[in-house]
């Protein structure tokens, strides 16, 4: 059960593509008694939609790949050469000011992917990293077939997107073996393969 919790201030560092808020607060602890006052950053992001999107006519999953820098980053912690910041994973994208997580979910698929669809359905919500960020991932599945591909896809303005179709078996196996990077995949893949009760 959520107990007390005291805000004294917030104050906002970085104000930018993305946002830092400082925040001074203090909660009721497991014992009942409140914490001392606490200094927390708090990576304001936003939330975000994701989508796993399952092409019933090739069998497969519509996946994107595209170049992240933290992906870069991240890897170089185990390899300082390394120059791969290439993520493969599902489709994804920002909710804007007054837009649903469905009516995202919608856009950026077909953004993204070039496939049309309706009526997404909620897999889960989930927090991304809450040691550090707000943001929240609605993460949605979408069944279509080969004609519902009304656009190329590849993304908007600047993105630079590479749609890939990933077939269930390859794809069970890589979740097996531990080689899905993006846990909105691993997610999205755990739930598909209870829904169709392949256990590859």
């Amino acid at each position: 059960m959520p107990g007390r919790v005291v805000i004294a201030s917030q104050n906002r560092l970085l104000d930018d593509f993305f946002k830092v808020d400082e925040f001074v607060v203090s909660h009721r602890q497991i014992d009942g008694t409140m914490s001392r006052v606490q200094r927390r950053l708090v990576f304001e992001r936003g939330d975000s939609v994701a989508v796993l999107l399952f092409n019933r006519d090739q069998r497969a999953v519509v996946l994107v790949e595209q170049f992240k820098v933290p992906a870069l980053i991240a890897r170089r912690r185990d390899d300082p050469a390394t120059t791969d910041g290439w993520l493969v994973e599902t489709l994804a994208g920002m909710i804007d000011n007054g837009e649903t997580p469905e009516a995202t979910a919608v856009r950026e698929t077909l953004e993204e992917t070039g496939y049309r669809i309706s009526i997404p359905e909620l897999i889960g919500r989930f927090l991304v990293s809450p040691g550090g960020t707000s943001e929240r991932v609605f993460l949605y599945f979408a069944e279509v077939g080969d004609r519902d591909r009304v656009g190329k896809g590849g993304g908007i303005d600047d993105e630079d997107i590479k749609v890939r179709h990933l077939g269930l078996t390859d794809l069970f196996q890589h979740l097996a073996q531990g080689l899905i990077e993006d846990p909105k995949l691993a997610i999205g893949a755990y739930w598909l393969q209870s829904r169709l009760g392949q256990p590859v």
